[in-house]
């Protein structure tokens, strides 16, 4: 008799893993609770025109990865019913608020949720065809600011909290806007417009959504394409002025809070619901597929759900890829030294190296650079293997004090040479 397995693109989690697992929730559900989000627990099943309706039929969710079947009639006088594991969260939890009049009170809804999502896709490092996100969406009737751009900046300040209180230094942030209903098409007709004498050279997802959504072909990853996609229109181009400064008012927003972002152009993300803000946070310690959360703006999907004008916005987090990144994130830091000493010229690689000692007699791990390296050559090397670096030049040098800077805030300040080298506790 042959062993049982887990299923193909699932797997178990186990100890010691599954602490690492409560740890990020249990950041999340802290961080989320200081904005005053609350949680909210939707059915792992729903009717599947949820998902059509509201994902959109042409997109790759809809079309080749849902898990969807028929639920048997329990009488022969009623038609089965077409359900589907949840593929994502934002269309359930937009059903709630529709399904128990949460728009009555008036007031925004912050909600969160954590849980299993279903896709199936080609398995691979950190995809599962059961997967895990931590998402949240702002949402409420237009009267209660719903459709502020301010919302947009919070829920984006509120994730580089989250981001920085787990430790996942060096994230990116890109953002971009995908325009108003009445933006899309005329920038959609342009593509189409650009698209019609190139297709034929891209991939065939890219020929496939030429005609489907042609909004997804900007999404596309094969390398031999990206020349093509580079020459395409871009949709800030098409903005009306109310997208345009939507758009302004959430970057001056993050600004003022200090809350570093890169715009992306081509970043349109997956679903059909979007509208104005998009978004998404990369690490690169997640190699090609870097993208650890991502969402933006859905104003419209309230209404094609049957609902009321709810404006809203949201995101989901991969779980599975935080696990890993942060899991990635510890071991480097096991590797790191604790200082890289940067001698600002060749007749300071003695004294480097005397400090250097002290400070592992002291019992902390050392680097030592050289006199010879370019300043920039110091810094790129230096945070490379070590969580600060400490310059050492002739005033350094002379004065005691030295001039140290970490990598992971940024922070620079001077400390006494007598201060770092005092022995270890440990």
């Amino acid at each position: 008799m042959s062993t049982l397995k887990a299923v193909r693109g699932t797997r178990d989690l186990l100890p010691p893993e599954t602490a690492l697992w409560n740890h990020i929730e249990a950041t999340a559900r802290r961080v989320f609770a200081r904005y005053n989000f609350g949680e909210i627990r939707t059915p792992i099943f729903e009717d599947t025109q949820l998902f059509a309706r509201g994902v959109g039929e042409e997109t790759d969710i809809v079309s080749k990865e849902m898990y969807t079947w028929e639920d048997r009639a329990r009488a022969q006088s009623e038609k089965a019913q077409s359900l589907t594991l949840r593929p994502e969260n934002t269309a359930g939890v937009v059903r709630a608020y529709i399904e128990h009049k949460l728009g009555e009170t008036g007031m925004l809804q912050k909600l969160y949720y954590i849980g299993p999502q279903f896709r199936r896709e080609r398995p691979q490092k950190g995809r599962y065809r059961q997967f895990y996100q931590i998402g949240a969406e702002v949402i409420g009737p237009h009267s209660a600011g719903s459709e502020s751009p301010l919302r947009d900046a919070e829920v984006l300040e509120m994730l580089a909290t989250l981001l920085d209180e787990l430790g996942i230094t060096g994230w990116t942030l890109a953002l971009n806007s995908v325009g108003s209903a009445s933006d899309r098409p005329r920038y959609i007709a342009a593509l189409r417009e650009a698209l019609k004498d190139k297709v034929a050279q891209m991939c065939g997802d890219c020929q496939r959504r030429a005609e489907t959504n042609p909004l997804r072909v900007l999404d596309c990853k094969v390398p031999e394409d990206q020349p093509i996609i580079d020459t395409l229109p871009q949709i800030a181009d098409f903005l009306d002025d109310a997208s345009r400064a939507h758009f302004t008012a959430v970057c001056e927003a993050l600004a003022a809070c200090g809350v570093k972002y890169e715009i992306n152009p081509r970043l349109v993300r997956g679903l059909d619901y979007y509208t104005r803000t998009t978004f998404e946070f990369t690490h690169d310690g997640l190699g090609a597929q870097n993208a650890l959360l991502g969402g933006g703006r859905y104003d419209g999907l309230s209404e094609m759900l049957g609902g009321p004008k709810a404006p809203g916005i949201g995101f989901a987090m991969g779980e599975d890829r935080l696990v890993l990144t942060l899991a990635a994130l510890s071991a480097r830091e096991a590797e790191l030294a604790d200082y890289f000493i940067a001698p600002l010229g060749e007749s300071l690689n003695a004294p480097a190296l005397e400090l250097a000692r002290a400070l592992r007699q002291a019992g902390l791990r050392i680097e030592v650079g050289d006199g010879s390296f370019r300043l920039k050559k110091s810094f790129e090397t230096g945070n490379k293997l070590a969580r600060k670096i400490i310059l050492l030049g002739e005033d350094e040098q002379q004065s005691g004090i030295l001039t140290v800077k970490d990598f992971a805030s940024g922070e620079q300040s001077k400390i006494a040479r007598a201060e770092l080298v005092k022995p270890s506790k440990e």
